[in-house]
C-alpha cells in the first residue's frame, strides 16, 4: 500500500512538472502593423493543424520587445512581432533576463503611408513638407540660422501647391515601431534638407534628433495610440485629417482612403519593394528558440507564416498587403524553421 501511495505521489509530481514545462498555445505580442498578418496566419495554422489558436496581442513594437525580453519562462511571450529592428539596449535586456536564443526572421516589407479621406484633395508631399507640418520647432524662414516654434496651421502655408486645408495628423505614439520608422525615414530626412539641421546632425546628433523627432503639441499632431484601425476610423469621420499607418491598412480601406505621394512616389507594391517609396521598411518576427520544444505548435506556426501559400508572391498575406521578401531571404527562413523542427 505504501508503495502504491508513493507511486501516485510520483505520478502527480511528474504530471505537475510536465504541465509547468509545456504550454498548449503560442503567445505573441508586438507590432500593430504585423498584427493582422500574425492573426491571419493563426487562423490558417489552427484550421490546418488542430492546435489551439495563438494568443496574439497588438502592443506596439517597443512594448512587445519589453515583454518579450522580460524573461525566459513560459509566462513570457514566445514571439514578438516588430516593424523595426531590436535595439542593442533591448537585446542586452533579453540576455540579462535569460533570453539567450533569439531568432530574427524578416517576413516582408511594408510602407508607412500618410493617408486621407478620398473627399480631400490628393496630397503630393516632399519629406521637407511633412517635417515643416509636424515638427515642434523649425528653421526660421527669415533667419534660418535659428529654430522657432512651428507657425504653420494650413498645408498651403508650407507649399503653395498644397490644398488650403488645416493641418491635422493622427499618428502612432513613441512606443510604436511605425513611429520609430517614420521618425528616421521621414522626419529626420526632411529635417536634413535645411543647412542648420544638417550641421546639427554632424556636430550634435542628440540635439538633432530632438529637433527632428519632437512633434508639435498644439493639436496639429495627435498621438492616436498603437491601434492603426483607430486612426483609419478617425479619417472616415474627419475628411480633412491625415493619418499615418502601414500600407496593409490602406489596402484594406482603399474604397474610403487614399495615400499621399512622398517625393513623387505613391506607395504601391513595386515602389515599396524596390525602395523608391521613401518610407519603406522591413517587418520581423523575433522568436525564443528555447521555447520551441515547450510550446505546442511553435515551429509549425512559423512554418505556416513563411510558407508559399502565406508569404509567397501570391500568398494570402501578400493579398492582404504585405510585400514579399526576395527568394534568398525566404530560403533562409525555411532553413531556420527546419532547424527548429529537427530539435
Amino acid at each position: 500500500m505504501k508503495n502504491f501511495i508513493l507511486f501516485l505521489a510520483l505520478l502527480v509530481s511528474a504530471t505537475s512538472c510536465f504541465a509547468q514545462s509545456q504550454r498548449r498555445n503560442i503567445s505573441i505580442v508586438g507590432s500593430s502593423t504585423v498584427y493582422p498578418f500574425a492573426a491571419l496566419v493563426g487562423e490558417y495554422f489552427t484550421r490546418t493543424t488542430g492546435n489551439l489558436s495563438p494568443h496574439i496581442e497588438s502592443t506596439g513594437s517597443g512594448s512587445g520587445f519589453k515583454r518579450f525580453c522580460a524573461g525566459s519562462g513560459l509566462q513570457y511571450p514566445d514571439i514578438t512581432n516588430a516593424s523595426r529592428l531590436m535595439t542593442s539596449e533591448e537585446r542586452a535586456t533579453c540576455l540579462a533576463n535569460g533570453v539567450t536564443q533569439i531568432i530574427r526572421m524578416k517576413i516582408g516589407r511594408d510602407g508607412i503611408v500618410l493617408a486621407t479621406s478620398r473627399a480631400m484633395p490628393k496630397l503630393n508631399l516632399t519629406l521637407q513638407d511633412i517635417y515643416l507640418a509636424l515638427a515642434m520647432q523649425i528653421p526660421d524662414p527669415e533667419k534660418p540660422q535659428r529654430l522657432i516654434a512651428n507657425p504653420y496651421s494650413r498645408w498651403q502655408q508650407i507649399n503653395s501647391a498644397l490644398p488650403n486645408v488645416a493641418i491635422h495628423v493622427y499618428g502612432p505614439p513613441p512606443t510604436s515601431g511605425t513611429r520609430d520608422a517614420f521618425d528616421s525615414l521621414v522626419m529626420e530626412k526632411g529635417a536634413t534638407t535645411f543647412p542648420l539641421l544638417r550641421k546639427m546632425k554632424k556636430e550634435n546628433p542628440a540635439a538633432f534628433k530632438q529637433a527632428a523627432n519632437r512633434m508639435r503639441e498644439d493639436g496639429r499632431w495627435i498621438d492616436a495610440g498603437e491601434n492603426d484601425s483607430i486612426i483609419v476610423q478617425k479619417l472616415k469621420t474627419n475628411p480633412n485629417a491625415c493619418g499615418i499607418f502601414g500600407f496593409s491598412f490602406l489596402k484594406q480601406n482603399e474604397e474610403n482612403l487614399q495615400a499621399a505621394a512622398l517625393n513623387g512616389y505613391f506607395p504601391d507594391s513595386a515602389n515599396i519593394a524596390d525602395g523608391k517609396y521613401p518610407a519603406s521598411r522591413s517587418l520581423f518576427l523575433y522568436v525564443k528558440k528555447q521555447n520551441s520544444s515547450m510550446v505546442s505548435g511553435l515551429p509549425a506556426y512559423l512554418k505556416e507564416f513563411i510558407s508559399q501559400r502565406a508569404s509567397g508572391n501570391r500568398g494570402y498575406l501578400v493579398r492582404r498587403g504585405m510585400i514579399p521578401i526576395p527568394d534568398r531571404e525566404q530560403r533562409r527562413n525555411s532553413e531556420i524553421v527546419k532547424s527548429m523542427q529537427s530539435k
